[in-house]
């Protein structure tokens, strides 16, 4: 008689598990540190993992608790480090409850190492995949067959394109803020400062994440409600060095730029290191997207306009929740809209409620 366990995904995944495989803590943390001094170098090998667990070891044990692997982007950009950061927060909070590996990739690119990351972690046998990931096409085929191992599995920051998991087969929830709305509340905000028939530039993250193109269109639709000339579309990857080329290019191409609308706020930094290097601070704006510490300083100081808070912090634990909440309540997954809130001089970010 066949055993009725076997017939749940999750509990034929607990019973499939093997000893966990070690974590590589102290890489991972020095990549995240490098994150947070703006740093593209490389901390050698591929994707890097921590471990939240006291033991590196550790995850779901003979005590039960479910482990959940966080896979992010690139640790080179601030907003990650701090995803991290909150996750593993909230983990030291309820260690009693779940055990957590926190996973990213170097560059916002680097798709085949994040696929390599979903397929080290079905390997090990997390109980849940929360991800954030670099496009949203090419990591359904990898994230479905940890869905067909048993795994829940929970999208963050970056939507999956719901025609090809529609096509896969898969159902998989996205928890995270409406981005053409957060930026349209940024684009709206710079339009106070600008002229009718102004010109202005859009830097665009990786053009195949959803997020990029959402971002793109929140300011799209700020600039035509206000009747500015969006002069220029370019990608910059999502990478300061990169938006620093771009934008100096912009500038010469564009002797009359107004501001530039960068869709995060790593590009944001590159583009006030170009506009600064042309002479130009003051005279072209710069709005940006997630709220980092970095253009916190810069708002304050007057050299970036306004920024969109996402809740880096608390984005991934948002997630984690909701992982949780499948894997032991059993319900169907489904989406949840997380904030998103301006933030401009005269309007500091402010935390979230508490949960």
């Amino acid at each position: 008689m066949r055993n009725p366990l076997s017939f749940h995904p999750i509990l034929r995944n607990r019973l499939r598990k093997m000893k966990p495989l070690p974590v590589f803590s102290a890489l991972g943390r020095s990549c995240l540190g490098l994150a947070a001094a703006f740093s593209l170098a490389s901390c050698g090998g591929g994707g890097d993992a921590s471990s939240s667990d006291g033991d590196a070891g550790a995850g779901d044990d003979d005590s039960g608790q479910p482990e959940i692997a966080l896979i992010m982007k690139s640790l080179a950009n601030e907003f990650f480090k701090t995803m991290a950061d909150g996750a593993e927060a909230y983990h030291g909070e309820n260690a009693d409850q779940f055990g957590l590996i926190v996973n990213g990739i170097k560059n916002e690119t680097d798709l085949a190492q994040q696929v390599a990351l979903v397929e080290q972690m079905v390997a090990r046998g997390v109980d849940a995949i929360v991800i954030a990931p670099a496009d949203s096409k090419a990591l359904v085929p990898a994230l479905k067959r940890a869905q067909d191992a048993g795994i829940v599995v929970v999208n963050i920051d970056n939507k999956l394109d719901n025609a090809v998991l529609t096509e896969a087969g898969a159902t998989i929830p996205f928890v995270g803020p409406d981005n053409r709305e957060g930026a349209k509340l940024v684009g709206d905000e710079l339009a106070k400062s600008l002229e009718k028939g102004a010109q202005v530039a859009i830097l665009e993250g990786v053009p195949t994440a959803f997020n990029a193109q959402q971002r793109r269109a929140g300011f799209e639709d700020a600039m035509k409600a206000a009747g500015v000339e969006v002069v220029a579309v370019q990608s910059a990857q999502w990478e300061m060095e990169k938006a620093n080329t771009v934008t100096a290019a912009l500038l010469r191409e564009h002797p009359d730029l107004a501001a530039v609308l960068a869709s995060n706020d790593s590009m944001a930094l590159g583009a006030a290191a170009a506009i600064k290097a042309a002479g130009k601070e003051g005279a072209v704006q710069i709005v940006g997207f997630d709220n980092i510490s970095a253009v916190q300083a810069m708002i304050k100081e007057g050299r970036v306009l306004a920024t969109a808070d996402q809740h880096g912090d608390q984005l991934a634990v948002f997630g984690i929740d909701a992982a949780l909440e499948i894997l032991e309540k059993d319900v169907a997954p489904e989406d949840k809209k997380t904030p998103v809130d301006l933030v401009t001089k005269e309007t500091p970010a402010l935390p979230l409620p508490d949960r």
